[in-house]
């Protein structure tokens, strides 16, 4: 039974590291609190920088249609810096460096 009482835990791989990722940041902001470098450029959307897999787990976006083909997205693809963890995730991020 998951504990409703604590954030979503992302673990980024593979790297090895998790960190808690509230509701109120996306992805890569709560990373960046873990003190957890994902790649980055635009944080809106658009520019794919940040492009990784979801291995496993449920993601909302902050804007109604991320910079991913319906393709990506089937493929399990997300764009962490406009993805909101709405359960606990692995993600794989190959280029995620610890800062």
């Amino acid at each position: 039974m998951p504990d409703s009482t604590r954030p979503p835990l992302v673990r980024v791989e593979p790297l090895g590291c998790s960190f808690e990722a509230p509701d109120s940041l996306t992805i890569l902001e709560a990373a960046g609190f873990a003190n957890l470098r994902l790649p980055r450029s635009c944080r809106n959307g658009t520019c794919r920088t940040c492009i990784c897999r979801l291995v496993s787990g449920t993601v909302s976006y902050t804007i109604e249609w991320p910079g991913l083909s319906r393709e990506e997205k089937a493929e399990g693809f997300i764009l962490p810096c406009v993805a909101v963890a709405e359960t606990d995730l692995v993600i794989d991020v190959p280029d995620a460096s610890e800062a």
